[in-house]
């Protein structure tokens, strides 16, 4: 029985953080909110160590991901620059895998195996 959150392929591991580097964006976008409408900068501190965390996950995982997945330099270039925006490494992580960039999740490569 496959695991809800399977981590055995560069590609699965790299939709997990992209994934997580969005939600984090999230928690900061909202501690944000509390550190400034409510002055509270709790909130900010906890939530910016923990985005701080996952971004820094999210760039070594594109690097180390790069590689297996056959990235050129131009797709390695824009996966790191999607970390940058808000919830744009979950834009890229749907783009990768609409455009075959992400091995045996993306669209395109299902849809090979199902023709077979």
């Amino acid at each position: 029985m496959p695991s809800v959150i399977d981590v055995s392929t560069p590609a699965s591991r790299f939709r997990l953080v992209a994934i997580l580097e969005a939600i984090s964006w999230a928690g900061l976008l909202t501690a944000m909110f509390f550190k400034y409408a409510l002055h509270n900068e709790a909130a900010m501190m906890t939530m910016g160590m923990i985005h701080g965390t996952v971004f820094v996950a999210y760039v070594v995982l594109a690097l180390l991901a790069s590689k297996p997945l056959a990235w050129n330099l131009k797709v390695l270039a824009v996966a790191l620059v999607a970390s940058i925006p808000p919830f744009g490494s979950v834009v890229f992580e749907r783009w990768a895998a609409a455009h075959g960039q992400l091995g045996e999740l993306s669209v395109v490569e299902r849809a090979v195996e199902a023709s077979r």
